[in-house]
């Protein structure tokens, strides 16, 4: 369910952390202004630099504003978040062989100007499929934790 309605977010033009974090707009509590400004930064492997996927990144957004850790001295905390997002980016790598933008959709740093959407774009990436398999390992991450 929410991979459909992460790729649903993603084909109306939003880029992959932001269509990955909508899709659990109910689960954090956030506004849906405040969550698109946190994980705007993240499109096209932050900021189109082609790192980590995007869809990627917007399921650590959303495992941080569900489960992170608060406090500075925290140690056990921190060490269950990162595991937990370790689990949840190896499931992502496993299904997909990367989680790293440029691997993922074969495609260099090219400046930072957006892609026009349109029809061809989305013909010629796989990020719709990558958000809506980021969207349905977290659903499953969130319902058995």
């Amino acid at each position: 369910m929410k991979g459909k309605l992460a790729k649903e977010y993603f084909l109306k033009g939003y880029n992959c952390a932001q269509a990955v974090c909508l899709a659990f707009k109910e689960e954090v509590g956030l506004d849906e202004t405040t969550l698109l400004k946190v994980a705007s930064s993240f499109g096209g492997g932050l900021g189109r630099l082609r790192e980590v996927c995007g869809a990627v990144s917007g399921m650590a957004i959303i495992l941080g504003l569900k489960y992170g850790y608060t406090g500075e001295t925290d140690h056990e905390g921190k060490a269950a978040h990162y595991k937990r997002i370790q689990e949840v980016v190896g499931e992502f790598k496993a299904k997909n062989g990367s989680y790293i933008c440029k691997e993922l959709i074969n495609q260099k740093p090219s400046g930072f100007e957006p892609e026009k959407r349109t029809e061809e774009y989305y013909k010629k990436r796989a990020c719709g499929d990558l958000v809506s398999d980021a969207a349905e390992i977290l659903e499953e991450y969130i319902k058995n934790n």
